[in-house]
């Protein structure tokens, strides 16, 4: 998979003292350090899984490290993205992660995609480097990662994190499974929660990021035995390790061309129903909501349907936490019903996601309401800046 030509590759004076510990270790040495300088690797993603491989990575010497992101630095990544510093909130991820790269190696080359991979742009970005590492958060994304690694025989080092919880493993690699063994179709949109929705530890895409560069490493030295074939499983509150055996599907289907992931995943039916969603649910704007809020004619009932600890943190005044939970197994309707008394219902989340979803099967029950547009962010952006935002 691996092999350049190491009668071409030079380490410097200052190379030899940077890399002294990897010379000495009899499984890299010199050939090892002349293999990671002439490698190259594509990350996709900088946020909590991109932190830290990048970070290794680039202290390991690898040669050419690529990044795909398109996003900028926000306050709430700093709990998990190291890679990413305070002075850096507002500006784009790449140049973050490129500038921090430098820092620890200036000898790394750095190539910048700020863009989404697509279908369209894949298969160019992805060719020139020998491997690939998934550092993504979405279903349409790491389906394209993947087949696209598959039709151009790169490995592809994997990496997942909800909550407390962590997966890694290496496809497409030696003739081992890829992404499609594991999950041979997508979830419904919705089903898996986000990060942004159901947290995460911010310690965990450190240890899963760390496993993958330790991944991607072992593959360009040719040393080890890697994870392909192999699914790690990670619990941090319990501090166990479990591992299940993946193997080729004969069955599967042949990837031979790269297709619409958002269709595919079901995103784009998803969107089109939120958007008939929308245009049939009543909603109103938190300026609006706080007018009503600071009237005399209180006819209605403001539900709130996040989680409790969501609640603990910031809370609208008036409102009454409904989660949403409780609304899908019905426990919840039934004490909306009982809140109303003849009362019409006004429904918020932190966003404005969650309620709405709330509000679609609270109708299926009878109940009408209105959404609450941007939920609690919006409250606290343009109404009452002393609720914290999370």
């Amino acid at each position: 998979m691996f092999n350049p030509n190491l009668d071409e590759i030079q380490l410097t004076k200052e190379e030899y003292e940077r890399y002294s510990r990897h010379l000495i270790l009899p499984e890299v040495g010199l050939e090892g350090q002349k293999r990671l300088k002439a490698a190259s690797v594509l990350c996709v993603g900088t946020g909590g899984l991109g932190s830290p491989l990048l970070l290794y990575l680039a202290a390991a010497g690898v040669g050419r490290i690529g990044i795909v992101d398109f996003d900028i630095v926000d306050s709430s990544n700093l709990q998990r993205q190291v890679i990413h510093g305070t002075s850096w909130v507002g500006k784009p991820k790449i140049e973050s992660a490129k500038n921090r790269i430098w820092e620890i190696n200036p000898n790394c080359q750095v190539d910048l995609y700020a863009t989404f991979l697509t279908s369209e742009n894949a298969l160019e970005i992805i060719k020139p480097y020998d491997l690939v590492v998934d550092g993504t958060d979405n279903f349409q994304t790491r389906y394209l990662v993947n087949d696209a690694c598959v039709l151009l025989n790169k490995p592809n080092v994997y990496g997942s994190i909800f909550r407390f919880e962590g997966q890694a493993t290496v496809f497409n690699y030696q003739d081992g499974p890829n992404y499609r063994d594991l999950y041979p179709e997508p979830p419904p949109p919705g089903m898996v929660p986000s990060c942004a929705e159901g947290g995460v530890l911010g310690i965990l895409p450190g240890i899963i990021g760390v496993i993958q560069a330790t991944e991607t490493i072992k593959i360009i030295l040719g040393q080890g035995n890697t994870l392909s074939g192999r699914l790690l499983l990670f619990n941090a509150l319990e501090m166990k390790f479990r591992e299940l055996k993946l193997r080729p599907n004969p069955v599967r289907p042949v990837i031979e061309k790269l297709i619409d992931y958002e269709q595919f995943c079901g995103i784009t039916q998803a969107k089109a129903e939120e958007a008939k969603q929308q245009m049939e649910m009543a909603e109103i704007t938190v300026k609006e909501l706080k007018q009503l809020l600071d009237s005399s004619d209180r006819d209605f009932v403001l539900i709130d349907v996040r989680n409790p600890n969501e609640y603990d943190i910031a809370k609208i005044p008036g409102s009454v936490l409904v989660p949403l939970p409780e609304i899908e197994n019905g426990s919840g309707v039934a004490k909306v019903k009982e809140l109303l008394n003849g009362h019409r219902l006004i429904a918020h989340c932190k966003m404005g996601g969650r309620s709405a979803k709330a509000l679609a099967i609270l109708k299926q029950a009878g109940i009408e309401g209105t959404n609450v547009k941007g939920g609690i962010a919006a409250w606290s952006r343009e109404v009452d800046p002393s609720v914290p935002e999370y």
